[in-house]
């Protein structure tokens, strides 16, 4: 893949003419290239053991996606094919349009006034992410930008269940390391997937005309704002350097503890330090600090921090500042100032193969069996 990436994936794509997903990707790959990457009957067999037990044939996936994406050409297509709607927004799109309701699964979405409002409603394990989260999540993302009458959108935890945050709203507990330690986060379609679809989509917009020549331009951008209940780990965390507004209870905490798991946290190594500076961000992802709504620091993460009873108030204000044509111009230059689309590509091809290899590594295996045992599908939790 190293030296042949470009010829591979013109052979999976016919010369850049037939636009596949990740998965539709290395799957073509393993129908045509003998021996690249994993069968289909092989993934479905590692699906069923244990991440502890599996036999690491997705390392063999990190390092076709790190060829692709190490390629100027190829990896600006795939790039661009991941920033594309998914088939399952499209299919929902005319009704979300019409009702201005969508109810995902694990995600709810409601237009009110001009703004998408997405729920995370992943209530069995307080908002952690897994496959079926990944997948609500672009879909919604893709229905708020498709849709004409949304200016502004937003995004915040619903109500929990759970005994210890019962009647209380969640923002995020992260990656599901129950689901992780069992064996069912995939490479592909959760960790490789999120980067490159919904949350490169609210950073950098969704594509409606594959021509690069595009006028007036390519993509479908809108500010996004992000309310903070309770906390946001991991996962959780990550997502708010992408948002233009951020809005926090002051009981809510901040954490990556990536690094304690054994893994890379998404992004976060990218954009974190673009906020906060290169000692707070290693003091964060390396030694796994804790930011708390009320710490001095917060101001780095957050753009305001409020009661927990203000914050639905605190949000509409932000919707009413951001509902402005000239916004969406301006964040959409200031994106592109903070992040080359080539920078950001490069950056993902090391990632591919860096968090593959970390998902199969020993020390992984028996920090996830740890965390797993003690909190379920929780993590970082006081």
């Amino acid at each position: 893949m190293h030296h042949h990436a470009d010829e591979v994936y013109g052979v999976l794509t016919d010369h850049r003419r037939r636009p596949l997903r990740l998965a539709e990707l290395v799957g073509a790959a393993a129908e045509r290239f003998d021996g690249l990457v994993p069968t289909p009957a092989q993934m479905e067999h590692e699906c069923t053991r244990p991440q502890a037990e599996k036999k690491g044939h997705e390392i063999d996936q990190g390092i076709f996606f790190r060829g692709v994406l190490a390629s100027a050409s190829a990896g600006a297509h795939l790039v661009d094919t991941m920033l594309s709607p998914t088939p399952r927004a499209l299919s929902l799109l005319d009704a979300f349009r019409r009702d201005g309701l969508a109810d995902l699964g694990s995600v709810h979405i409601e237009r009110r006034y001009g703004a998408a409002h997405l729920t995370v409603n992943n209530q069995h394990c307080l908002n952690a992410e897994d496959n079926r989260l990944i997948d609500d999540m672009e879909t919604a993302v893709d229905l708020a930008m498709l849709d004409e009458q949304v200016r502004v959108g937003v995004l915040r935890g619903g109500v929990m269940t759970h005994p210890r945050y019962r009647d209380r709203r969640v923002f995020s507990a992260g990656i599901n390391l129950k689901d992780l330690h069992e064996g069912r986060i995939s490479f592909v379609d959760f960790l490789l997937r999120r980067e490159l679809g919904y949350i490169n989509k609210l950073m950098h917009g969704v594509l409606v005309d594959p021509d690069p020549g595009a006028y007036p331009q390519r993509t479908v951008h809108k500010p996004w704002i992000a309310a903070v209940d309770s906390f946001a780990i991991g996962g959780g965390m990550q997502l708010l350097f992408v948002f233009d507004h951020v809005v926090s209870a002051d009981d809510a905490f901040f954490s990556l503890p990536a690094a304690q798991e054994g893994i890379v946290p998404g992004l976060g190594n990218l954009r974190l330090a673009r906020l906060t500076g290169a000692r707070l961000a290693r003091r964060v992802i390396l030694g796994g600090r804790r930011i708390r709504a009320t710490d001095p620091e917060a101001n780095l993460i957050c753009d305001r921090v409020v009661a927990a009873g203000e914050l639905d108030g605190a949000v509409e204000e932000a919707v009413r500042s951001l509902d402005n044509p000239a916004v969406v111009a301006n964040r959409m230059m200031l994106n592109l100032a903070e992040e080359s689309r080539d920078g950001l590509r490069r950056y993902l091809a090391e990632f591919a193969l860096v968090q593959a290899r970390r998902l199969y590594a020993a020390d992984v295996a028996m920090k996830v069996g740890r965390f797993s045992a003690q909190s379920g599908a929780r993590k970082g939790h006081p």
